[in-house]
C-alpha cells in the first residue's frame, strides 16, 4: 500500500498546551496529517478570522495516542498572530494546512551527522534525527539560544542523540558562545560527513559555509517569513543557484524550505 501523500486542510484541535521557558508548545490531532510528515516539512495555521496564516515547524509526531496521530509545534510569541495561538486552550480548533514544503533528503547510507539549531529552529532536527538514527546514521546535536529560556527541549536531546553540545550566548547553561562563532570548530570536530541546519538566516548561513569548508555536504532548513505557505502568494522568494549553475529565485515554501547549503546565494537573502 502506497504512503499518503501532499498536504490536506483540516480543522486541528488542541489536545494539550504546555509553556517551556519562551515557547509555548501544542499537541494538535490534526487528522491525516501526522501520517504525511516528514522531516523538515511545516505546517501553516490560520489566525484572526482565517486572514493570515502563521507557519510552524513540527517538532515532533506521535503516530499512536489517545486522541489518534498528533504532531506537536513551538510557537515564540512574538506578534498578534503567534500571541493568538500560543493563548488557544485545549479544545480549541484552527484550521490548518500541511504537512508543507520541502523536507530533508536522508543518506542512502550510514554516516556521520551533526544537526545545528538555534532557538525554536531546533524543533525540526529532532524527528530527523529520529530517522538518521533508524537508518544506521551517527548523529550529534547543537542546540544553541540566547538564554536559558530559549533553549528548546535541551534534556530531550541528551536522550535523542549520540553527543550533544549546549551554547547560549549569556552563558547561563551550557558552553557560552553562538554558532557563527565556534561552528568551524564543532563541524571539525565532529568529522561529519552530513550538517544539517535549522534557525535564523544568519547562523545556517555561517553553517554551510564552515560544512563546505571541512567538504562536508550540507542541508539547511530556511526561516523565511510564508505568508501563504502553499506557494500561491510567491511572497517567500528564495535565491538559490540551480543544479545547472543558473541563478534562480525559488518560493522558500515548495521549493524549500530545506535547501542545499551551498545553493543559497546568501549575499541576496
Amino acid at each position: 500500500m502506497s504512503e499518503p501523500r501532499g498536504p490536506v486542510h483540516v480543522d486541528a484541535e488542541v489536545v494539550a498546551t504546555k509553556k517551556v521557558g519562551a515557547y509555548r508548545h501544542l499537541t494538535l490531532a490534526a487528522p491525516g496529517v501526522p501520517e504525511r510528515f516528514r522531516a523538515g516539512s511545516f505546517v501553516a495555521l490560520s489566525v484572526q478570522d482565517r486572514t493570515v496564516r502563521r507557519s510552524l515547524w513540527v517538532h515532533r509526531v506521535r503516530q499512536v495516542g489517545a486522541y489518534g496521530p498528533t504532531l506537536d509545534v513551538v510557537i515564540e510569541p512574538r506578534g498578534e498572530g503567534t500571541r493568538r495561538l500560543a493563548a488557544m486552550p485545549v479544545g480549541a480548533r484552527v484550521p490548518l494546512t500541511g504537512p508543507l514544503g520541502r523536507p530533508f533528503a536522508l543518506p542512502k547510507e550510514p554516516v556521520s551527522c551533526l544537526l545545528v539549531g538555534d532557538g525554536y529552529g531546533v524543533a525540526p532536527l529532532f524527528p530527523l534525527a529520529e530517522r538518521l538514527r533508524e537508518r544506521g546514521s551517527t548523529v550529534s546535536l547543537v542546540v544553541s539560544a540566547p538564554d536559558e529560556a530559549h533553549l528548546l527541549s535541551a534534556l530531550e536531546a541528551r536522550r535523542s542523540v549520540r553527543a550533544v553540545t549546549v551554547l547560549t550566548a549569556d552563558g547561563s547553561v551550557g558552553r557560552r558562545g553562538t554558532v557563527p562563532g565556534t561552528i568551524g570548530e564543532l563541524v571539525e570536530r565532529s568529522g561529519a560527513d552530513v550538517v544539517y541546519a535549522a534557525g535564523a538566516t544568519e547562523v545556517v548561513r555561517a553553517v554551510a559555509v564552515a560544512a563546505e569548508q571541512a567538504g562536508a555536504w550540507s542541508q539547511v532548513a530556511l526561516e523565511v517569513p510564508t505568508p501563504c505557505g502553499t506557494g500561491l502568494c510567491h511572497g517567500c522568494p528564495l535565491p538559490v543557484l540551480g543544479e545547472d549553475g543558473v541563478a534562480r529565485v525559488v518560493r522558500a515554501c515548495t521549493e524549500g524550505p530545506v535547501v542545499r547549503g551551498d545553493r543559497v546565494r546568501w549575499a541576496e537573502l
